[in-house]
């Protein structure tokens, strides 16, 4: 398969940007020229997203073995959503020198459990089970989740929409895969051994990943901190870019 990893940027430390289901490197342009003089962005789309076509099913751990590689010495890894997921499996198992972890509005475990706020397991099982039929009207959908309740929610899911279409759309293998690592990955007990500065950013509003998980995370991490964004829901880079920014690169400032 061809990974696309795009690196630009003026700084002089690594960022590397991982998005979340569905999308793409392109939504990231939110805040790119805001981050660019202070990093070199690498910008990449998951395997068998956007322009790193030539696979169909991925787990998490294949995900993470074709990244791998291609991570620079020293980088922080920033992942959104399911990219969050990728980002802390990545951090934990490279083999070269990680300087730090930035989550953005993702969970250790996005399936709700008891005593674990998250995504109804039926709720995933019905976007599976939509996809093969209505492919793009389950893509739309997913959109207006990701944005509901914010001041700019349609022009937020316009923008994620256009990111979308600006590739080549994902197989439906891909997203399937994508839904069920969702579905079933909980990486809650690893967190303890992410031993490097870790920051976790959240969207007060968003209804995929509650804001009550924050407290929970904080302690099974044992160490970095949590950022709850008040105004914004599961796209904070996209409604609050601005902030966003300012979070990422206080958190870098120190390291």
């Amino acid at each position: 398969m061809s990974l696309f990893w795009h690196t630009c940027g003026a700084g002089d430390r690594d960022l590397v940007l991982l998005h979340g289901w569905g999308l793409n490197a392109e939504v990231w342009n939110c805040v790119t020229a805001r981050l660019s003089p202070h990093f070199r962005l690498h910008l990449v789309d998951l395997p068998g997203y956007g322009r790193s076509q030539g696979v169909t099913a991925l787990t998490l751990d294949h995900m993470v073995t074709l990244l791998e590689p291609r991570l620079p010495e020293n980088a922080i890894i920033a992942g959104w959503s399911l990219g969050g997921l990728v980002a802390t499996r990545l951090a934990r198992s490279a083999s070269v020198t990680v300087r730090g972890l930035i989550t953005v509005a993702s969970s250790p475990c996005f399936s709700a459990q008891q005593g674990w706020p998250g995504i109804k397991p039926s709720v995933l099982q019905g976007f599976q089970q939509q996809l093969s039929s209505h492919f793009e009207k389950t893509i739309d959908r997913f959109m207006a989740l990701q944005t509901l309740g914010t001041d700019t929610a349609r022009h937020d899911a316009r923008l994620l929409r256009q990111a979308v279409l600006s590739q080549p759309l994902p197989e439906v293998t891909v997203l399937n895969a994508g839904l069920g690592i969702l579905q079933s990955a909980d990486l809650r007990h690893e967190l303890s051994s992410v031993n490097l500065p870790f920051l976790r950013i959240y969207g007060a509003l968003d209804g995929l990943v509650p804001r009550d998980i924050a407290g929970q995370v904080d302690t099974l991490a044992g160490g970095g901190f949590s950022v709850v964004m008040p105004k914004a829901g599961h796209a904070p880079f996209i409604s609050h870019p601005a902030e966003f920014c300012e979070q990422v690169l206080a958190f870098s400032s120190d390291l």
